[in-house]
């Protein structure tokens, strides 16, 4: 229908379809959706407007509806072993959102982890609403280590007396503790927000330790690791049920997405299947794959390694900034994003390192092998910036190794 109504926007489709085909996706907030799940977001729920919960809904019409996000919540409690879910959160910052709204008062105390060492916007940075609404103060990583740092959130817990300590990260490589995130808020009478946006499938897949039973409210987006539709999901107990539903409708949005809400169903679906722990296993397999082999031609990796789907790279001793080499690797067909380093002395838009996340080159089959390559590849990139005949060699390798690993090819 597109071809004949708005071949315009066709074009900028298929543009973006090639783009996918044809380069590697190393960005640890991304991955590849099922042919189901694009099914189901351009499905005819997108038609249903659905104020409210399930049962009470403000339009009429809904009963049918109602099934779908039954369904997704049902689904959900199974995976996580949840005891309250709502799956409406538009996404993973629209969940925190909604979750300081249930929770706290505007100039309520905040402790979560820095932006700089691995956090997110939505943890208190400054620019955010949440550094806007709230008085947030940020733990940082250990110097040394580049982990976190017990002793340094006991100290500042106990020195401001959050009202909410947040665990959870956005560039972070290593396991995160959540019990003792957990004691810590215990002690000083804090409500704990688990943020596993990013680690979201492997704690479904058990590789990761659940927050669940630890933390009061748990937030994540639906994407990333767990292979979902572009989305948020709360999580939390079920005597902070009410207030949860309450903040996000009608605290901070009105109908949810229902094409969106039928599509998470389905990546819960799938996240219970037993190939998925397999999946997640070489996602993992992969990451470290890529880490030592850098390691080995003389790149530092953060925090020594990784645990997870990430690993931050400091190219510094390689005579280039994070943002130069996020450059010229996406011109050479390898897309990933500059990144700081713990204490990074170069500015957050130049920064000194770069974020590489192995979820979607996994999902397109890729494993140790593949994720070697690539990591030779890094470097050579990143060596030969500036011998064009090199990068052109180097890019028709990587279209050849897109070609041979298809993510929708078969569809379309």
């Amino acid at each position: 229908m597109l071809e004949k109504k708005d071949p315009e926007l066709l074009c900028i489709i298929n543009q973006e379809l090639q783009r996918q085909e044809n380069t590697i996706n190393l960005i640890a907030s991304e991955n590849y959706v099922s042919k189901e799940i694009l099914e189901a977001t351009a499905s005819v729920l997108t038609n249903k407007y659905a104020e409210g919960y399930p049962g009470r809904r403000y339009y009429g019409g809904c009963k049918i509806i109602d099934k779908a996000e039954l369904l997704a919540i049902e689904r959900c409690k199974k995976l996580f072993s949840a005891e309250h879910v709502n799956v409406q959160a538009h996404s993973g910052s629209q969940a925190n959102m909604a979750v300081y709204h249930a929770l706290l008062q505007p100039g309520d105390t905040i402790l979560g982890m820095s932006l700089s060492e691995g956090g997110h916007l939505t943890h208190g940075h400054q620019v955010n609403f949440s550094g806007k609404l709230y008085n947030c103060i940020g733990y940082k990583v250990n110097k040394h280590t580049e982990q976190i740092d017990f002793d340094e959130i006991a100290e500042l817990a106990h020195m401001y007396r959050p009202k909410l300590i947040v665990a959870g990260a956005s560039a972070y490589s290593r396991t995160i503790d959540f019990v003792t995130f957990a004691q810590i808020a215990k002690d000083v009478s804090a409500y704990f927000l688990a943020d596993i946006a990013h680690i979201a499938g492997l704690i479904a897949a058990g590789l990761h330790p659940s927050p669940i039973g630890h933390a009061d409210v748990v937030t994540s987006t639906t994407h990333k690791t767990l292979r979902g539709p572009r989305g948020g999901l709360i999580m939390c107990t079920k005597q902070l049920g009410e207030k949860i539903d309450k903040a996000v409708m009608p605290g901070i949005q009105g109908g949810p997405f229902m094409h969106i809400i039928a599509a998470k169903a389905i990546a819960f679906y799938e996240a219970l299947q037993s190939d998925f722990k397999e999946y997640q296993q070489q996602v993992i397999n992969n990451a470290q794959t890529i880490a030592q082999t850098l390691e080995q031609r003389g790149y530092r990796i953060v925090a020594g390694g990784t645990d997870n789907h990430l690993l931050i790279v400091d190219v510094r001793n390689k005579n280039i900034s994070g943002k130069d080499a996020e450059i010229i690797l996406e011109k050479t067909g390898i897309v990933l994003n500059r990144n700081c380093i713990p204490f990074d002395p170069k500015k957050p838009w130049i920064t000194s390192g770069i974020r590489i996340g192995t979820p979607a080159i996994t999902t397109r089959g890729m494993k140790e092998q593949q994720a070697q390559q690539i990591a030779i590849w890094i470097d050579h990139i990143i060596q030969n910036r500036n011998n064009q005949e090199q990068l052109n060699y180097i890019k028709n390798e990587i279209k050849n190794l897109c070609t041979t690993f298809p993510i929708y090819s078969q569809y379309f």
